[in-house]
């Protein structure tokens, strides 16, 4: 991975703020709208309304918008998970998909948890023993995982021997080794592979190969996709959880998508 990949990825994320904005400017139109269709009778189009009933509707919408502001914000939230839910559903196959061995729990399963991750994320780190402890109570739950490795050179070394690893039947023992590594470095890395079983020799020939580039880009845009917002992101069901949520809300998320 490049250093302009990085750049590019940040940029992208910076641009959910005005999409937010401009949802909340899409909804308030979109209020008046729907407040007509109410009122007027289901065989007559709002643009029939009289324009005295019209003015009427959209001063009580307005009205009501000063007065429950927010309910905006409201709105463009429940609008963006819809449409995530809609991204989500889309790209189910690509998500849920493993690169190789890059996974843990029921083969089985009958929800699955996706979390894109950088090895350098201390977040990501501290979500670990979550995950282990998802895993480990829920018999019926696989975690998927997709490396973004957007936070340093490093992170997309470790990366690339991590897709090595889960070529190997290696995966989490590397996973594993390199959080408890401490910070990711070159040494870090080919410590943690010695210990999944990889020799330093297969380890630089990964960080050194470009084999593992289009996976990356792929995870890439599937998190830009998704607006993730960094790392850790989770996908689970419909839901995206952007940050490091904890046990509690992964259990319920599982929950969640195991009710629909």
């Amino acid at each position: 991975m490049t250093d302009q990949t990085r750049p590019s990825f940040r940029a992208a994320l910076s641009n959910r703020t005005m999409q937010m904005t401009l949802g909340g400017f899409a909804f308030i139109a979109a209020a008046a709208g729907a407040a007509l269709a109410v009122q007027a009778p289901a065989a007559v189009s709002p643009t029939d309304v009289s324009p005295a009933n019209r003015a009427a509707i959209e001063k009580i919408v307005h009205d009501y918008i000063l007065e429950h502001p927010e309910i905006i914000p409201q709105a463009v939230e429940k609008l963006q998970a819809r449409r995530l839910s809609g991204t989500i559903d889309a790209s189910r196959s690509a998500l849920e998909t493993p690169y190789a061995g890059a996974w843990e729990g029921a083969a089985n399963a009958d929800v699955t948890v996706v979390e894109f991750f950088d090895y350098a994320c201390g977040y990501c780190r501290a979500s670990l023993p979550d995950l282990a402890k998802l895993v480990g109570s829920d018999a019926k739950v696989k975690v998927v995982y997709r490396e973004l490795p957007i936070l340093s050179e490093a992170s997309s070394d470790a990366a690339k021997v991590s897709l090595f690893a889960a070529e190997r039947g290696q995966y989490m023992p590397y996973h594993k080794a390199l959080y408890g590594a401490g910070k990711v470095t070159r040494d870090t890395i080919i410590a943690a592979a010695a210990k999944a079983g990889i020799t330093r020799s297969e380890a630089e020939s990964a960080i050194a190969s470009s084999k593992y580039d289009s996976e990356i880009q792929s995870n890439i845009a599937l998190a830009q996709k998704l607006q993730a917002t960094g790392t850790p992101t989770f996908v689970i069901g419909g839901q995206v959880l952007n940050g490091a949520v904890g046990f509690d809300a992964l259990k319920e998320g599982v929950a969640a998508a195991r009710g629909k």
